[in-house]
């Protein structure tokens, strides 16, 4: 990927409407993710400072994901903000 197509890919991934779709995805998936892994720290109180980094990297990755995700079926489909409308 080009300079260009880097600075391309990062506006995509900045849109608003990528940005809250990922947002959405991280809130959620996020969530089942951090109680799954560290539900029963977080109940009883015997989560430590290493695992709130964990838990920010369990809503992290999803978001990545998505955004990605997002980006490339833009690119693949060639869809710009006013064919969205």
């Amino acid at each position: 990927m080009t300079t260009s197509g880097f600075q391309r890919c990062l506006q995509l991934a900045l849109r608003r409407d990528v940005v809250l779709r990922a947002a959405r995805v991280a809130l959620l998936v996020g969530t089942i993710l951090a109680l799954i892994n560290h539900g029963d720290r977080l109940m009883y109180g015997g989560i430590e400072a290493n695992d709130y980094l964990k838990i920010v990297l369990t809503y992290f990755v999803p978001y990545c994901v998505s955004t990605y995700a997002s980006v490339q079926t833009i690119r693949q489909h060639g869809r710009e903000p006013s064919d969205l409308v």
